[in-house]
């Protein structure tokens, strides 16, 4: 199901950039944003698949059909359709005050945002042994400072995406993240907290220092 979801928004960001003449009826060269935001795009959902084949370990084989459909609105409307379309528009204008260097320091915070959120799927995967649903108090890489570190790095991924990319489909998709990990990451760390009795008192769910 994940491979599916995931799949959605680089199928799309192709599709878009192979057949701009015929879905927009015209076409134009890509401009530093643009291009960018294509890598952005692509490396993320990338990355997302190869963790699901090679990193994450599920505590179960099956979820339900609904799962797929929820999820790949998600992740193909609401990025891929949504946000990708109005980015790889001809007519896309990058706006003024993102500077070409502004551009690539957006860039480096993007892949070092991306690197501590692989960090903290590798902790994750290693707090459980194969075949087991056991659970363990994460640590390093965020995780002192809150329960769900791997979430906290996504959502500055895609803000980092959506000020780069500055298309209303990137803020959306940046706040409907936002709350959908949110709401995850709550609902972990109070799990946390009533499994281990000794869990640091400290933490917060997502946001160091705020919740």
């Amino acid at each position: 199901m994940f491979l599916v979801e995931y799949a959605g928004p680089i199928v799309i960001t192709l599709l878009l950039i192979l057949f701009q003449q015929q879905i927009y009826g015209q076409t134009a060269p890509y401009n530093l944003n643009q291009k960018i935001g294509i890598f952005m795009a692509i490396a993320h959902y990338v990355k997302r698949e190869l963790e699901t084949i090679f990193v994450h370990r599920f505590s179960n084989d099956t979820m339900p059909l609904l799962n797929i459909f929820k999820n790949s609105t998600h992740y193909w409307v609401f990025f891929g359709a949504f946000t990708m379309y109005f980015l790889l528009h001809p007519l896309y204008t990058s706006p003024a005050w993102i500077s070409e260097e502004m551009s690539y320091v957006l860039t480096a915070l993007f892949c070092i945002f991306e690197f501590m959120n692989f960090q903290c799927h590798k902790v994750l995967k290693n707090l459980r042994r194969p075949g087991t649903t056991e659970r363990g108090i994460p640590k390093g890489w965020g995780f002192g400072l809150v329960s769900s570190a791997n979430y906290f790095w996504e959502a500055l991924c895609w803000l980092t995406f959506a000020l780069q990319c500055h298309v209303l489909g990137g803020y959306f998709f940046l706040g409907l993240s936002f709350f959908q990990m949110l709401d995850w990451a709550l609902k972990k760390h109070n799990r946390y907290k009533k499994d281990f009795k000794d869990y640091p008192k400290g933490r917060k769910a997502m946001v160091p220092f705020i919740i």
